[in-house]
């Protein structure tokens, strides 16, 4: 083999590492502060409206980055785009628990949320360049490698809350260490910095609308992201205060969910090879709906941690699917492409958290997860109509 040869593909390893890195990081900075959410409940005193506002607020600058971080990535570059906005990511984290003051905490939860929706839309348009020049579906190890951020993060924040450690000086610790990976690794990421003139021509064109070709990917993104959203923010109180247990089991339950994530996703660019996308959507969208029925309906310990482990399965491959396709739609970027269908997906995140907080006040929280089950059962609908649509 070719000295040149062999280095290109070391390079590209090291490139794929690099770019994995900033999955890691993102996923288990994430499940540090999710997985303190009662606390951080107690800690600003809030009840469940009031944190179902404060993650809108979260969701809200997701939202309002994805599609102009798209457009940014078109004029600068994802690996740019990238770099700045992981690290401000692991900034803002450590600035959540800073001041006691809810107003001072959902300015950072707003910025956080831009910050995460920025390098969500960066880093999958790096892994989309990393799985062209492999040739064959990676995209699902890459999300692999962010479930198991969660899973760790997820552990982590159960640890801390078992040795009782304060929010701030926990959150402070978990971002120095994501701030101190997040810069080694922009140091190797994949260069797709446009030509001045480039940039100069992109900047004309301003944001982009979503595509036919993407809607129907965004809704499906729309219902999976919710089902992850709804798990995060609120897996942990369902086990505290519908199923009863104490706050370590419901930093358990968000971790059980999280490992099934990443067992899905480390098998799910195999399983994306055998069986194509649309059919492992199929089967993805039934685990799904099993598992939420089951955690909801047969409340306790154990039947509910099986069922959401059975609904982490389900949704693990959904997302990688989705970025992969919109990542690759002719004539359109990769990070356009996802920001398109990421954008759509996210205000599943906008919407889930404050309608779950709003019903769970009125009617309870098991009643309140029905709207993520039914939202499931469209995900559902929408898969199957992609699957029929490719057979005819």
């Amino acid at each position: 083999m070719p000295i040149s040869t062999a280095q290109a593909k070391l390079n590209m390893k090291i490139k794929r590492i690099s770019v994995a890195a900033f999955f890691f990081v993102n996923g288990f900075l994430y499940a540090n502060w999710t997985s303190r959410i009662p606390e951080l409940q107690a800690f600003f005193e809030l009840s469940n409206s009031q944190l179902g506002t404060l993650l809108f607020v979260h969701a809200a600058g997701a939202l309002f980055a994805m599609p102009l971080s798209g457009w940014l990535v078109t004029r600068f570059g994802s690996m740019t785009i990238n770099r700045v906005a992981a690290v401000l990511f692991c900034i803002i984290i450590s600035l959540l628990t800073a001041f006691p003051n809810v107003w001072i905490a959902s300015i950072f939860f707003l910025l956080l949320g831009a910050a995460s929706g920025a390098t969500d839309i960066s880093m999958n348009g790096q892994a989309v360049f990393v799985e062209r020049a492999y040739a064959k579906p990676i995209m699902s190890s890459f999300h692999a490698v962010f479930s198991i951020g969660m899973a760790l993060g997820a552990a982590s924040g159960a640890l801390f809350t078992h040795l009782k450690w304060l929010l701030f000086p926990h959150l402070l610790l978990v971002a120095i260490l994501g701030t101190i990976v997040a810069i080694i690794a922009g140091f190797n990421l994949i260069n797709d910095t446009p030509s001045l003139s480039k940039q100069k021509d992109r900047k004309k064109k301003g944001l982009i609308l979503p595509t036919k070709a993407v809607l129907p990917l965004g809704i499906i993104a729309f219902c999976g992201m919710t089902g992850e959203g709804s798990m995060a923010d609120w897996s942990a109180l369902f086990m505290n205060k519908v199923v009863g247990t104490t706050e370590f089991f419901g930093a358990i339950a968000f971790g059980t969910f999280a490992t099934a994530m990443t067992l899905g996703r480390i098998f799910g660019d195999y399983f994306t090879q055998k069986l194509g996308k649309q059919k492992l959507m199929l089967f993805d969208c039934l685990l799904a709906i099993s598992g939420l029925f089951i955690a909801l309906f047969f409340a306790s310990t154990y039947f509910t941690l099986v069922g959401f482990f059975l609904v982490g399965l389900g949704l693990a491959t959904i997302v990688p699917i989705v970025y992969s396709t919109a990542g690759n739609i002719k004539g359109v970027e990769p990070s356009v492409g996802i920001a398109m269908a990421t954008t759509i997906g996210y205000t599943g995140f906008f919407v889930g958290p404050p309608t779950i907080g709003f019903l769970a006040d009125h009617f309870g929280l098991r009643i309140a997860l029905c709207f993520t089950l039914g939202l499931f059962f469209m995900m559902l609908l929408f898969v199957f109509n992609l699957q029929r649509r490719k057979e005819n």
